[in-house]
């Protein structure tokens, strides 16, 4: 195998596909790297764990057809390392050489054949819209759970929604919930779908984060086992998990007798400031909403307290609440626009966060019980 590539473009290859590369040493050996393979003038590079294959092709200069298994991270560190323009790659049976203007790296390369068969990407099935999906995926992953021990919160629902799609995550503390209209790319008889979350945040990666990207989308098939999603010469199949979703429509309240309106910047500053006193996981921030304004309160035994007040439109009566800091600064972030709105019932039930002209969006919290 010999072929030529920019340097540039070499090394985006090779990072991207490597985000999919197995960290466990228990497996086998050769999912520790990355298969670079040259067929004509197309490069392929892929990287897999086997739940989640991350494969990107590239135009490349081909001089000799084949393939070999390379250390992702130490192949990718080698190639950025390298003056621009073109490098050479040319790979044996055991061995790799790495050149470059002057500098030239050989390193050792693990058996292709040991490295996993993969099958070829499911054809797209729908486009999405790129800029629709990465501001929902923005807003809807961090707040998947990242413990293995609850598989099935680790995970985004995918489920058909009116003349759309519904997207929500939950950790059991917090809940966001994102409606994108006009998209169904569910197959016939299929009304949901679990995906991990850590595909999803390597596809957010993917996606253009502006607007002026409007245009652009995303492949998406999804099959019994997997999905994949095709965006910009680069193919990220994942294994969906296998599971029933927890019902999230009976965590959320019918209604709410309580409306905070408050412009999104100064609640973030305000919360961040009193945020420096918080030390650990378990000290909330209290909100003292009244009208006029709501109050911020961080209360540390061992370091201090901090309070601030913030302008604010409140209806209702007057109320204590309290929130883990981060989870409710997570909420805010997300919400597009210059205000939010804060809906509560009382100090014990979840609260919503929204936006006052976005509706498809919505981020519950479950309040902190303090004395």
């Amino acid at each position: 195998m010999k072929f030529r590539c920019e340097r540039d473009t070499l090394v985006d290859a090779l990072t991207t596909s490597s985000r999919a590369v197995t960290t466990r040493s228990s497996t086998s050996p050769a999912l520790g790297g990355v298969r670079v393979g040259v067929e004509g003038n197309r490069l392929t590079v892929v990287g897999t764990d086997l739940d989640l294959t991350v494969r990107v092709e590239v135009e490349a200069i081909g001089l000799d057809d084949g393939a070999c298994v390379s250390p992702a991270r130490l192949t990718a560190d080698i190639v950025r390392s390298m003056e621009p323009g073109a490098v050479t790659f040319e790979g044996g049976e055991e061995e790799v050489e790495i050149s470059a203007a002057r500098s030239r790296f050989v390193v050792r390369t693990y058996p292709v054949e040991d490295y996993p068969v993969l099958p070829d990407p499911r054809p797209q099935q729908v486009a999405l819209p790129a800029s629709g999906l990465a501001e929902a995926l923005r807003q809807v992953v961090r707040a998947a759970s990242n413990d293995d021990a609850r598989p099935l919160l680790t995970g985004v629902l995918v489920a058909a929604e009116g003349d759309g799609i519904r997207l929500v995550a939950t950790d059991s503390y917090r809940l966001a919930l994102r409606d994108l209209a006009g998209t169904r790319p569910l197959p016939e008889g299929t009304e949901q779908i679990l995906v991990p979350a850590r595909a999803l945040t390597e596809l957010q990666r993917l996606l253009p984060g502006t607007k002026d990207d409007a245009g652009s989308e995303v492949g998406f098939s999804v099959g019994d086992l997997d999905a994949t999603f095709t965006a910009s010469g680069v193919h990220l199949t994942t294994r969906l998990l296998d599971g029933r979703f927890p019902d999230y429509r009976q965590l959320i309240p019918p209604g709410y007798p309580n409306n905070l309106r408050v412009g999104k910047e100064s609640l973030l500053d305000a919360l961040r400031r009193v945020r420096l006193l918080v030390r650990d996981n378990t000290t909330p921030v209290r909100m003292s909403m009244r009208p006029g304004s709501v109050e911020l309160t961080v209360l540390s035994q061992e370091v201090g307290h901090a309070s601030e007040d913030v302008d604010a439109d409140y209806q209702g009566e007057d109320l204590t609440v309290a929130f883990n800091p981060t989870y409710l600064i997570d909420g805010v972030e997300a919400a597009l626009g210059d205000e939010v709105i804060l809906e509560t019932v009382d100090a014990t039930k979840p609260a919503t966060v929204r936006a006052p002209e976005h509706d498809d969006y919505r981020y519950l919290l479950m309040p902190v019980r303090v004395p």
